[in-house]
């Protein structure tokens, strides 16, 4: 199957509170529409289909991923990547932040998977310029947060730095929530409006601490206010008889659901940005 001609996304509004307000009429295109195939997306590591859905006049592209596609992972041996990609929406939804596009689990042409609004990044940027960059080695300079020495060839060095960018801190905190073992420069989608999606969530919600991520800039500096008050309601949200709670008992494991719950609460209990762990590789790789 070849890589498809892009059909436009459909927009969302640029505040990611009205984003989680308005949400629901995306979320139904996708649950009830028609979903037709256009093609595959070549890079992808699982089966990644470019779809258009259709209801009542309204149509859109997405990413339509069938759990029949997924190869197994011997340390997520629970559950499916499709579950663990709407459980991460949930959890953004109820951080108020929209920082990943609505995302539902549905049946389609092979069967059972997820299926997420198509977000085009804006043009003349490609996922995550501008929020990434290569320095010289040595202070990265304001506006930058450092990451780690990476080799760039021919024995040259460069220092990995992040933007300090407020709508990357909040993924940074998001991804410490759900135990992100995989973001990367290109699951960093720069939208119209200013809006920041980050993408591609099937590696989440282990029980134990898997977070890899490039977003460490931040690590062991106290947690903005903004992102103590959230996570105060991710508290509330995921306790028993939780609306949240409620909403990811079918998609991930009692365990997992109560290890996101200790997450929320040693996040909070440490007020600080988590530090990378020594068991398990802190950077991903590939890093874009």
């Amino acid at each position: 199957m070849s890589a498809p001609e892009r059909i436009p996304a459909l927009s969302l509004p640029a505040d990611g509170a009205a984003a989680g307000a308005s949400g629901a009429a995306p979320a139904e295109l996708l649950a009830r529409g028609e979903l037709t195939v256009r093609g595959r997306i070549p890079e992808a590591s699982n089966a990644a289909l470019y779809c258009t859905v259709s209801l009542d006049g309204r149509e859109a592209a997405c990413v339509y991923k069938p759990v029949a596609g997924e190869r197994p992972l011997w340390d997520f041996p629970d559950g499916n990547l499709a579950r663990r990609e709407v459980a991460a929406y949930e959890v953004s939804e109820a951080t108020g932040w929209g920082l990943v596009p609505p995302t539902v689990l549905r049946d389609g042409p092979y069967g059972e998977g997820m299926c997420q609004l198509w977000i085009e990044p804006v043009p003349g940027d490609g996922p995550g310029e501008e929020l990434l960059a290569l320095v010289d080695p040595g202070d990265p300079g304001p506006g930058w947060k450092e990451i780690g020495l990476a080799e760039v060839g021919e024995g040259r060095t460069a220092l990995l730095v992040h933007a300090d960018d407020p709508r990357l801190r909040r993924l940074a905190v998001l991804d410490a929530v759900i135990n992100n073992a995989d973001r990367k420069g290109g699951h960093l989608l720069p939208a119209p409006g200013g809006r920041l999606y980050g993408i591609d969530h099937g590696v989440t919600f282990h029980t134990e601490d898997k977070l890899r991520t490039l977003l460490w800039g931040w690590a062991g500096e106290p947690l903005p206010e903004e992102a103590v008050e959230v996570l105060r309601g991710l508290a509330d949200a995921l306790a028993e008889g939780g609306a949240l709670a409620a909403r990811l008992r079918p998609l991930i494991t009692g365990a997992e659901l109560e290890a996101t719950r200790a997450r929320v609460a040693a996040l909070l209990g440490t007020g600080v940005h988590p530090r990378p762990g020594g068991d398990w590789p802190a950077l991903p790789w590939p890093p874009i």
